[in-house]
């Protein structure tokens, strides 16, 4: 009864290590993107505008107020992008 037990504590801990692991690294990943305004092709944007509330509702091509997440650096490369809100 004893080793089930021990063999049981082990598995959970071993769980719960790996789950704060996996929390620690999702910020670090996200750090690596950023909003890209200006570049978003029509009802394709990732997230509410300032005319509207959900994803994917804005209303034309390279809408100024619309974006999508890109990699970090990327935005500035694309015609028209930019990482404020006009």
């Amino acid at each position: 009864m004893k080793t089930t037990n021990l063999a049981i504590t082990a598995a959970v801990t071993g769980l719960i290590a790996l789950g704060g692991t996996m929390l620690t690294a999702a910020p670090a990943h996200a750090a690596e993107k950023e909003k890209c305004y200006g570049v978003a092709k029509a009802g394709k944007n990732d997230c509410a505008t300032k005319t509207s509330s959900c994803a994917g509702t804005a209303k034309e091509d390279s809408q100024k107020d619309a974006f999508v997440v890109v990699p970090k650096g990327l935005c500035g490369k694309l015609a028209g992008g930019s990482t404020e809100s006009s």
